[in-house]
């Protein structure tokens, strides 16, 4: 059953890399064997092994760590400026393929590609509009090798279409219904898949013809492509 489940995977992978880049599916679950890579704000580089990640209603609110040498310590999302976790058991292997890392002229430099290619799962402390209150949250980026200009987070929130499964096992996620996006650096605010018709679709690409010029017909689906589009316009 894993063997058919892998080729199924390893399928899926091909089509992905045939379609170039796309947003990853979140992960949940992380390694306890594989180190974890923390920078602090004071700019202190942590690593160790996770121990356990404490979350309400999707958001991460404890990052409990052991050293190399056995130090457990906890760390609170306001104490980390951005982290790389490795993602265990299936979300492994949706990361592993999800995400092409080639396009290094929409890279965003600060981001470490290589252990974006080893499958890490990149996480950053980003301010977030959540309904009428302004958040200082540890957010999952799902655009790493292509967030130099405009960065999309995952919602936890989120709900999502039906995902392709192999004997009741999900081996590839759905589309999200939701995200939330910034762009430039601004505070991320929630995109959603009924509200992005063509009137936000214009006030959001606005000034960009690459995107608003050549994408008349809005489709959620290729946000993607929108994204790149913006890129080049920068």
């Amino acid at each position: 059953m894993l063997k058919q489940i892998l080729l199924v995977t390893a399928f899926i992978g091909l089509v992905l890399g045939l379609n170039g880049q796309s947003l990853e599916n979140p992960s949940f679950s992380f390694s306890h064997k594989k180190l974890s890579y923390l920078t602090l704000k004071d700019g202190t580089e942590v690593q160790g092994y996770i121990k356990d990640l404490d979350r309400k209603k999707g958001l991460i609110e404890e990052v409990k760590l052991e050293s190399e040498k056995g130090k457990k310590t906890k760390y609170s999302p306001a104490d980390i400026e951005f982290m790389y976790l490795p993602p265990s058991g299936f979300d492994k292997m949706n990361s592993a393929l999800d995400v092409m890392y080639d396009a290094q002229k929409w890279a965003d430099d600060s981001v470490d590609s290589d252990l974006l290619k080893d499958g890490y799962t990149y996480f950053e402390n980003a301010m977030v509009q959540v309904k009428k209150k302004k958040m200082e949250l540890l957010m999952q980026v799902l655009n790493p090798g292509f967030s130099k200009d405009v960065k999309v987070y995952h919602d936890p929130l989120a709900k999502e279409s039906a995902s392709l499964g192999v004997g009741g096992i999900s081996v590839a996620g759905g589309n999200a219904k939701s995200y939330y996006v910034s762009k430039g650096g601004a505070t991320a605010t929630l995109l959603t898949k009924k509200d992005y018709k063509k009137s936000e679709f214009d006030a959001m690409w606005k000034g960009c013809k690459a995107v608003t010029g050549k994408y008349s017909d809005v489709k959620w689906t290729e946000l993607v492509q929108h994204i790149m589009a913006y890129s080049e316009c920068k």
